[in-house]
């Protein structure tokens, strides 16, 4: 198997650009593999570099005569970084290292930066029950907003635990964080900079102690994003992106130059410096995060993108010409976050009703059926089994004794809710240990459509240990 592999990736290509006879695995091409297919997360990863030749060789002007081996094969030139989720931490950790490493001239993953998982309005992203939100449609609904999205999704990057995408929150940080922050700091300084100066940058005068501070916590905050960049901590990285914003939006608030455009304007000339110096530092520190919203700026600006290393130093002369202020921001309204919300819940129901019911099981005998002993129980206590997040420890009354059954219904019922409740147990099913807990029987559930489970029991109180015939 790692014969065949290694020719491959000598190649530099897929085995699924070989081999189509199934599309869940590739035939294992050694002796004694006859009828068995390779699992695909073993021959998945050789796709990347698959990718990685078919890009240059589509696009060589590009990659200035580069080949897929300068990026794949020059160790102290290359950097191979797996940006995953924390369920494919196996085979991005072992698996393709591993394959990597057999080959001797491949560059090893430098960092495998794993996330946790992304919720959407408190349940799981489900394709096949249409609880998602798609790209194409967001693209429709919300033009020109790809940046907001973008800042949304950074801001919620679950590193280090799960988090939750909802509507409301998508809302909460637009308006609160993007318009009436760095929206509204970036349009006062440009709009009042064409209307004092015609667009031209003023000369600063002396500067005040509040004016050096401004500028020192600009220049230390984007020397801080530069480092999280460089440790993947890409959501403490936008924050400190969006403290620029809100040190800007303060600075200019507090010297209030509207006010003092009468009676000093020499002042208000070094206000208005500092504050497009401000500006400048964002047209260039947001291109990682914000990307339409970084050539914005830089047209408002006019000027060109700058290497990283000169940002924070001063970009915009005084007599520098400016254009006019643009819109980087919309507010959204609470009838288009409920138009989302309903479209979520109307997709889901459609899926819902779209998908079949599982087909009937192979004919069975009716002695078969009489084999199985299905009583009646309560259960008397629940609780959730540490380290898992399906099973629940549970505590029946069948009467004819008290036992535990260990049951994979977490994710619908909380321990506290199924106290007292009767159910169907099958109570001659072999034991098994689940975690370390023996599990003595299987409360019997009824699962819909969704996969979400209910459970099968009796209409009224029943005597526990009560027969189903």
């Amino acid at each position: 198997m790692y014969g065949q592999c290694s020719s491959w990736l000598k190649e530099g290509l897929h085995p699924r650009a070989i081999t189509r006879d199934l599309d869940w695995g590739v035939p294992i091409p050694v002796e004694g593999g006859e009828g068995k297919v390779m699992y695909v997360w073993f021959d998945a990863p050789i796709g990347y570099v698959t990718f990685t030749k078919q890009l240059i060789e589509a696009n060589p002007e590009r990659f200035q005569g580069k080949s897929w081996e300068d990026y794949w094969k020059k160790d102290g030139e290359s950097n191979l970084i797996h940006f995953i989720g924390k369920d494919n931490i196996v085979f991005h950790c072992i698996i393709f290292p591993s394959m990597l490493k057999e080959m001797e001239d491949y560059v090893l993953p430098a960092n495998v930066p794993a996330n946790e998982f992304l919720n959407l309005e408190g349940e799981k992203f489900s394709t096949s029950k249409n609880w998602a939100v798609w790209l194409d449609e967001y693209l429709k609904d919300f033009p020109e907003q790809t940046d907001v999205l973008r800042y949304v999704l950074c801001s919620n990057m679950p590193e280090q635990k799960d988090a939750d995408f909802t509507w409301q929150d998508f809302q909460n940080k637009n308006n609160n964080e993007l318009v009436a922050n760095l929206g509204n700091f970036v349009n006062r300084s440009v709009v009042l900079t064409n209307k004092y100066y015609d667009g031209i940058v003023p000369e600063a005068g002396n500067l005040e102690e509040v004016d050096k501070d401004a500028l020192a916590q600009i220049k230390e905050c984007a020397s801080i994003i530069g480092s999280k960049i460089e440790e993947y901590r890409f959501r403490e990285a936008q924050a400190e992106m969006m403290k620029i914003g809100f040190l800007g939006n303060k600075y200019l608030a507090e010297q209030e130059p509207w006010k003092l455009a009468k009676t000093d304007p020499e002042r208000v000339k070094t206000i208005m410096n500092v504050s497009i110096q401000i500006v400048g530092v964002l047209a260039q520190i947001t291109a990682p995060f914000l990307p339409q919203t970084c050539g914005k700026l830089q047209t408002m600006l006019n000027i060109d993108p700058q290497d990283w290393i000169n940002i924070g130093k001063e970009t915009i002369p005084a007599g520098h010409q400016i254009n006019k202020a643009q819109l980087l921001f919309t507010k959204i309204e609470d009838q288009t976050v409920e138009e989302q919300r309903q479209k979520l819940l109307d997709a889901k129901a459609s899926a819902s009703d779209a998908l079949p019911l599982e087909e009937i099981k192979e004919e069975t005998q009716f002695d078969d059926f009489q084999k199985m002993d299905i009583r009646v129980a309560t259960i008397l206590s629940a609780e959730k089994v540490k380290k898992t997040k399906k099973l629940l420890k549970i505590e029946l009354d069948t009467g004819l004794d008290k036992r535990t059954v260990v049951s994979g219904i977490a994710e619908f019922y909380k321990p506290e809710e199924i106290i007292g409740q009767q159910v169907l147990c099958l109570v001659n099913l072999a034991p098994r240990k689940l975690k370390g807990i023996e599990s003595q029987g299987m409360i019997l559930m009824a699962e819909d459509p969704e996969g979400t489970l209910k459970f099968v029991q009796p209409t009224g109180e029943t005597t526990n240990g009560s027969t189903v015939a």
